[in-house]
């Protein structure tokens, strides 16, 4: 019988890193200051009913891009040859190596009224036009700072398709758009699915993106999680119950993604 010593660091570390914070949060979701029960504070999350379809929104728009620009660069990264994946790999991560406020600071850069984009654009007589502080920009980092974590499950799933598959379609008579539909798509789901659910859980729940790219007028969950901990209006015990909602609404949205299993990418295939 193998030792199971190994898994105690990691038990440990999920024990304090995740179950407490997480028993916490249901605590104070469901207590007032005082500490009695109290539902108070998930009714008084009907407030900001506007705040979590915003979020909703625009997580979902970042997420469907994402996966629009990360599929064919992942398929074609997948298709050619093995020694030169690498380099294509690595320029995939390469703004991952740089810090995740640093990245957000250079498109205010950009986006400003007298940022690099529109001093560009002046020299055609265009502009300046307003990019920063809008719903445009938030999704844009969002879309900038997340499509890596979209584009590696797809390139991890598609590497391992193997050409003579598809090969196999094209001598049976399948178009283009046979193969992809048929063949490709089918078999990349499981790194469909992962990209969903890697790209849009961080987007849902961002605060920096929208406060820097947005200026504080599109205001989303995470701003407002942030706002009742930090902020001037400290109210733990709200914030603990959107915190709450905002991993039930994840959840559900993940347990969704799962749908697609085994049985439903053979019944595609077919």
């Amino acid at each position: 019988m193998k030792s199971k010593l190994p898994a105690v660091p990691y038990l440990l570390w999920m024990g304090v890193f995740t179950i407490v914070p997480f028993l916490l949060v249901i605590f104070f979701a469901f207590t007032d200051s005082s500490g009695r029960f109290t539902l108070d504070n998930l009714s008084g999350i009907t407030s900001y009913i506007p705040v979590f379809g915003r979020s909703l929104w625009l997580a979902l728009v970042a997420t469907v891009i994402c996966l629009v620009l990360a599929y064919p660069f992942a398929y074609i990264i997948s298709r050619i040859p093995s020694h030169r994946q690498s380099i294509f790999y690595m320029l995939a991560i390469l703004p991952m190596w740089m810090n995740y406020l640093l990245r957000t600071y250079a498109w205010m850069t950009i986006l400003e009224n007298n940022g690099l984009l529109n001093r560009f654009l002046g020299l055609f007589g265009i502009g300046p036009l307003s990019l920063i502080n809008t719903q445009g920009a938030v999704v844009l980092g969002m879309v900038y700072d997340f499509i890596p974590f979209m584009i590696l499950p797809l390139y991890s799933t598609m590497v391992k398709i193997d050409n003579s598959v598809v090969e196999a379609a094209q001598d049976l008579g399948a178009s283009t758009w046979s193969v992809l539909t048929r063949v490709i798509l089918p078999l990349s789901v499981p790194g469909i699915t992962t990209g969903i659910t890697m790209v849009f859980v961080p987007s849902v729940s961002t605060f920096i993106i929208s406060r820097m790219l947005g200026g504080g007028s599109w205001l989303m969950i995470g701003d407002l999680i942030e706002m009742q901990f930090l902020g001037n209006a400290y109210n733990p015990n709200l914030g603990s119950a959107i915190s709450l909602v905002l991993m039930v609404i994840v959840l559900i949205i993940m347990s969704i993604t799962n749908l697609f299993d085994d049985e439903e990418v053979g019944e595609m295939i077919k």
